[in-house]
């Protein structure tokens, strides 16, 4: 049987702006698969930002477990942290998240440097990604000589450069056209037949319908759960 992947146990983030007291996840419960494709939706409000923001260990619960591939993520420092994150976790946002000034090649790279790979390993693992996902005539070009879907190309290129143990997807087609989130989604979908782990955050039905598993929020906890369009929780 395959391990979990990530192991959540009854997470709960709080915040305290001034005397008010909100519970963004309320004892939320959750085990996820190596290989899954998973989509978190939710409501303005659900939740579903903050269970990414701690899956992607950009930020921490207030309390609860969480495990990513055996590490107790709780129990590590802000180093320890990043470490993690750019070993484990290739991140894909809506905004893209590119160096405006640099090239595709080099935006692709740059996990790489912050892992210490050496420069002609760096650039030769970096074109292998940019050809994977389709943009091997576009290594030169800069974000503002590319379309919105040959950028998020550029930024999932990147999100696989380290080989991570999950690819981590926030509104990944927010800022697409519906043709070109047609095409990103595909993309996701290749990926996912690769082995690899995928999560997407999204609002929108129409997107979540390509992933195998969708975990709605609602009010900090968990809905339901569906998977292959049964209702498991």
């Amino acid at each position: 049987m395959e391990e979990n992947l990530i192991k959540i146990e009854n997470i709960r983030k709080t915040y305290t702006p001034g005397k008010e007291k909100i519970h963004a996840l309320d004892g939320i419960s959750l085990d996820i698969k190596k290989g899954e494709y998973i989509a978190i939706m939710g409501a303005s409000g659900s939740g579903k930002s903050t269970l990414m923001n701690i899956i992607g260990c950009l930020d921490v619960a207030t309390s609860g477990k969480y495990y990513l591939n055996k590490h107790n993520v709780e129990s590590l420092n802000d180093n320890e942290l990043a470490t993690i994150r750019n070993k484990e976790i290739g991140f894909v946002f809506q905004t893209f998240n590119l160096l405006a000034r640099s090239t595709a090649l080099h935006n692709v790279e740059l996990p790489l440097i912050y892992s210490k790979v050496s420069s002609s390993q760096r650039k030769e693992r970096s074109i292998a990604a940019l050809k994977k996902v389709g943009l091997g005539d576009r290594m030169m070009h800069k974000p503002n000589e590319l379309s919105g879907g040959q950028k998020q190309r550029v930024a999932v290129a990147r999100a696989l450069i380290n080989d991570p143990s999950i690819i981590l997807a926030d509104e990944p087609t927010g800022n697409l056209d519906s043709k070109t989130s047609i095409d990103i989604m595909n993309l996701f979908n290749e990926l996912h037949e690769e082995g690899n782990t995928i999560i997407v955050v999204t609002h929108e039905p129409d997107i979540a319908e390509f992933a195998k598993r969708v975990i709605h929020l609602k009010d900090g906890k968990i809905e339901q759960d569906y998977l292959n369009g049964l209702v498991t929780k």
